[in-house]
């Protein structure tokens, strides 16, 4: 299992924890994300990502597991450059919209100020 990428939340919107609550969906963004946008997300330290992010890998949040079921076509791309990705916990085979990262887990993640996010291959 090799890290292709790692971040930290450094900021948490005022509605994000709702939306991961009541929609099931972690909205990541790097720093600088639109003020309208940034009040649901959780802000990034970082955006390198070091591999192909593909089903069959895994999110960690905080060393909770998360296998990735479907990944968007726009998902690596949108990392790289924005630090910008949707991840859906429904558990679908197919995304939904091109930015979206599907994973499926036991539980919804409790993130907050200072949480470690991983993804591997």
């Amino acid at each position: 299992m090799v890290t292709i990428f790692e971040t930290n939340i450094i900021a948490v919107g005022p509605e994000a924890e709702e939306m991961v609550r009541s929609a099931n969906m972690l909205i990541l963004f790097g720093q600088g994300a639109p003020e309208d946008l940034a009040e649901f997300c959780y802000t990034i330290d970082n955006k390198k990502l070091l591999g192909e992010i593909k089903p069959g890998g895994k999110v960690l949040i905080d060393n909770e597991d998360y296998h990735i079921t479907a990944v968007g076509s726009l998902v690596s791309k949108n990392l790289k450059n924005l630090g910008h990705i949707t991840i859906s916990f429904d558990g679908a085979n197919q995304a939904s919209l091109p930015g979206t990262l599907h994973v499926f887990g036991s539980t919804s993640p409790k993130i907050e100020l200072g949480s470690r996010v991983l993804f591997t291959d």
